[in-house]
């Protein structure tokens, strides 16, 4: 059976300063600190001989409460010869650039004049809300027909039977109603190459920003990504959308290149965040409401355009006799640090130094980028996975 794990998020401030003596009551409203047993600051050199710790902020509303404070938590630097009630223990990196989804076509085998389909199929989160299975739509051409004698044969002009793909692709959806969707909406298209070898470059394109209210009760973050499958094959378009692809009728390579992703560790994500775990942080007024007067409780540390790390910290009660409901029902803590990258490394050494090397995944996804040839443009920056 699932446990349940009571969850507390601290939002350490732009420009916080760790401190290195006084106790939880100094904390001056927003500022962040890690506090040994004794409730003395607690720094890299001391905290693990400290039998337990707590991480605690100051408020700006103190009226019956203090500090926001997290409940007890036992490291165990050395990895033996200790207990911790440390269960997981890791740390996100923020990212806040989304990548998009980059396919490459290539490895044509067509013969002159044939009828070769391509079907695009595009999902989202918002795209499934309206499109049964992704947005699916294919465009169907001729090959170019060449002098080849009385046997088939494949030496297509690759080049020209792309740059009839994209054009196909490129055209407006007919008429004016706003549901007529054009692929444009959702991709970009290139051709790389210029010789048999030359490839068709399918770009996602990035997602439109959702509207954020002003409205505190709302929960506005939205996080979503496009993505998408290709085929291409050999004659006209099959009749029933998702059905697409003969897999034997194959007539190219389609290759993801680059994964689309989505941006984590944003100044709206934390946000979000700070509004879903305020009613297991505040004192009293655990509800937001949409008149500013009765949140006087709820308080954000945020600050726009932001890129934060995240530490995650779970944790059992430090009495071990105390922190189960029933029988079946398990209960422990989490706290979230969600820290602004320049701050990241004073935290995560104090921390390291009472529970160990933190696990991480060390950094954003990274792209590289070559120039290359392609149509209609002369060149251009394409962006690959690594």
């Amino acid at each position: 059976m699932a446990d349940f794990s009571l969850t507390t998020l601290f939002v350490v401030p732009v420009g916080n300063s760790l401190p290195s003596s006084g106790s939880t009551q100094d904390l001056t409203a927003g500022q962040f600190g890690i506090f040994k047993s004794d409730y003395a600051a607690a720094t890299a050199g001391n905290i693990a001989a400290s039998p337990y710790f707590y991480l605690a902020q100051g408020r700006v509303n103190t009226y019956l409460q203090g500090t926001k404070r997290s409940d007890k938590i036992k490291g165990c630097p050395s990895g033996s010869g200790c207990s911790s009630n440390v269960t997981e223990w890791y740390k996100v990196t923020g990212c806040p650039t989304a990548v998009n989804q980059v396919t490459e076509i290539g490895d044509f085998t067509v013969q002159c004049g044939e009828v070769v389909t391509l079907t695009l199929r595009g999902f989202s989160s918002y795209i499934n809300t309206l499109y049964f299975n992704g947005f699916t739509r294919s465009v169907t051409v001729n090959a170019p027909c060449c002098d080849c004698g009385g046997d088939p044969c494949t030496d297509v002009d690759v080049p020209a039977l792309i740059d009839d793909l994209i054009y196909h692709l490129e055209l407006k959806a007919p008429g004016n109603n706003p549901d007529n969707i054009s692929f444009s909406t959702f991709y970009q298209f290139q051709r790389v190459g210029d010789d048999a070898n030359a490839k068709l470059v399918i770009s996602g394109k990035p997602l439109t920003v959702y509207g954020q209210p002003c409205d505190v009760a709302a929960f506005p973050f939205e996080y979503d990504r496009f993505y998408f499958r290709t085929f291409i094959f050999s004659g006209p378009a099959t009749t029933a959308d998702f059905i697409v692809a003969d897999p034997c009728n194959n007539v190219a390579i389609p290759v993801i290149t680059q994964r689309s992703s989505y941006p984590y560790g944003t100044s709206a994500e934390i946000q979000q965040l700070e509004k879903n775990f305020y009613s297991y942080q505040a004192g009293y007024l655990k509800h937001l409401y949409r008149m500013v007067g009765y949140n006087e409780n709820f308080e954000s540390w945020v600050t726009d355009g932001t890129t934060y790390d995240t530490f995650y910290i779970r944790f059992n009660e430090y009495d071990k006799s105390a922190y189960q409901w029933g029988d079946y029902i398990m209960e422990d803590s989490t706290v979230i640090i969600a820290a602004p990258q320049a701050l990241t490394a004073a935290i995560e050494t104090v921390l390291e130094a009472a529970l160990g090397t933190v696990a991480s995944d060390t950094a954003c996804i990274t792209t590289t980028s070559t120039t290359t040839t392609v149509w209609p443009s002369t060149s251009t920056t394409t962006t690959l996975i690594p």
